[in-house]
């Protein structure tokens, strides 16, 4: 079996203008994901907005440097994750499929490998 990590990425102001009615929704649809991958799911989490992101990197001289804020200026930042085990892509693609995020017009969710170090 593989690991795959699920990127989910949205418009922020898209998520929360989300009627109530949308974020039940949109709720029920990860629920029912979950539901339907089970045991696949290896752990996962929704994230706080991007402007509370601090981005870590050094300088020339190899100091620590912190800033405010995602590295990147984008209306999609990552808004949460799953982490996978499954026996190929084609089963994560399937399984992917159902969230909410993949036919949202203002988001999407990257598959990524996990690299196996052992």
């Amino acid at each position: 079996m593989a690991k795959y990590m699920l990127l989910i990425y949205g418009d922020a102001e898209q998520w929360e203008a989300m009627s109530a009615e949308q974020a039940t929704a949109h709720s029920a649809a990860h629920a029912a994901f979950a539901a339907e991958a089970g045991e696949r799911v290896l752990g996962g989490e929704e994230l706080e907005l991007a402007p509370t992101a601090t981005t870590l990197r050094s300088d020339a001289a190899g100091a620590l440097i912190t800033t405010d804020g995602p590295f990147l200026e984008t209306k999609e930042a990552l808004g949460g994750f799953y982490l996978l085990e499954a026996r190929d892509l084609d089963e994560v693609i399937k399984l992917a499929s159902q969230l909410p995020e993949v036919r949202a017009g203002h988001s999407g969710v990257e598959i990524r490998p996990v690299v196996d170090h052992g």
